[in-house]
């Protein structure tokens, strides 16, 4: 073997040990391609149930069958809280759990491992809504969530505004508890009507 073929296999044996790392890089992040919590009513990519309620369950009227102004497609959720105080918690709640009306203490939460957050599309019926928190994961028990993160206080407006959650560096390798929200009779005294749309991990 001559002295140029010998320089030759060499070079490309070092350029292909160079592309090994970027190869298996671009396929590690192509792993996560998105993950719907809420999309539209019945869609094939929703994951969760919102069967979670909390607090004063008995002021929150909720419907994922929302015809007015969705945010895309053809259905949103509207969510009413009345701020009666019924449950007298003061507060009320509402998480997307699978399996559904699981707290803790069904096997089944998802591997999302590889998002990098949660984003979902929120606003209000009139303006200056306050919702206190929204949430993913915190479910705990026998099967807990494996992390969890959050945002709020948030003041919504009649626009749709997208939120986002950031996920960088958790454990996602169990969620139950897929998306939450919270909120309370001092922030809304009145209560408030919101609406939240296509809700996912990215």
């Amino acid at each position: 073997m001559n002295k140029k073929v010998f320089l030759t296999i060499l070079s490309l044996a070092i350029i292909g040990t160079m592309l090994v790392p970027v190869v298996v890089k671009a396929q590690e992040e192509k792993q996560f391609s998105g993950f719907g919590v809420y999309i539209d009513r019945g869609n094939k990519k929703n994951h969760y149930v919102g069967s979670g309620w909390m607090g004063d369950y008995g002021d929150v009227k909720f419907s994922e069958s929302e015809k007015e102004n969705p945010h895309s497609g053809t259905t949103c959720i509207r969510i009413v809280y009345s701020a009666e105080g019924k449950q007298g918690a003061n507060w009320a709640g509402m998480y997307w759990q699978w399996p559904p009306n699981n707290w803790g203490e069904k096997k089944g939460g998802f591997d999302l491992t590889g998002a990098k957050k949660l984003t979902f599309w929120a606003r209000g019926a009139k303006g200056k809504e306050q919702i206190v928190e929204f949430k993913m994961g915190g479910l705990t028990g026998t099967y807990s969530d494996s992390d969890s993160a959050s945002i709020g206080p948030v003041e919504l407006t009649t626009e749709w505004q997208q939120f986002s959650i950031d996920l960088t560096g958790l454990d996602l390798s169990y969620v139950s508890g897929g998306f939450c929200w919270v909120t309370n009779s001092m922030a809304n005294p009145e209560g408030c009507t919101f609406y939240l749309d296509d809700i996912q991990y990215e």
